[in-house]
């Protein structure tokens, strides 16, 4: 863990993108698809984006960076560096691109919470840099790509679960 001031305490709304999702799965299982290196490149990304490590090292401070590819050949460098795990509950990142300084890298806070039927609600919060740059992920179809992201964590933890059930 970091001392590091929660950048949602004080964030205007107009910069933050959120998406959320039920898993059939309990927190600690899905929260595992996300830290554990193995996990967490089998299902990251849109449909039919691939994707090579190039570093990984998920704890506070660590970085992954990965090259995210599109189905037409588009290289997106990547770059996360986490700020904060707390199992199973959550997980603060900052993403962008494999740059030092990149000035449109955003935070991302993933939050895991049981229900009482066993599932998860996962809910993955975007906080840009400003309104402007938030409009154009937006655009470009962050909010699609974000559930299409998390209908392949979802599918990845379910057949988890139940290969071991």
């Amino acid at each position: 863990m970091t001392n590091e001031p929660s950048a949602w305490a004080t964030a205007p709304l107009d910069r933050e993108v959120v998406i959320a999702r039920v898993v059939d799965a309990p927190p600690e299982l899905v929260y595992a698809a996300w830290t554990d290196p193995a996990q967490i490149v089998l299902w990251f990304g849109p449909e039919g984006f691939k994707l090579t490590t190039l570093e990984v090292d998920i704890r506070p401070g660590g970085l992954w960076r990965f090259d995210m590819v599109a189905p037409d050949g588009t290289l997106f460098p990547n770059r996360m560096r986490f700020l904060r795990l707390e199992a199973p509950r959550l997980i603060e990142v900052e993403h962008g691109a494999d740059s030092d300084d990149d000035p449109e890298r955003f935070r991302m806070l993933v939050t895991f919470d049981a229900q009482a039927n066993g599932k998860t609600v996962i809910t993955l919060r975007q906080l840009h840099p400003n309104p402007e740059r938030r409009a154009v992920v937006i655009g470009v179809g962050a909010v699609e790509y974000g559930g299409q992201t998390l209908d392949k964590l979802a599918a990845h933890v379910e057949a988890r679960r139940t290969a071991t059930a």
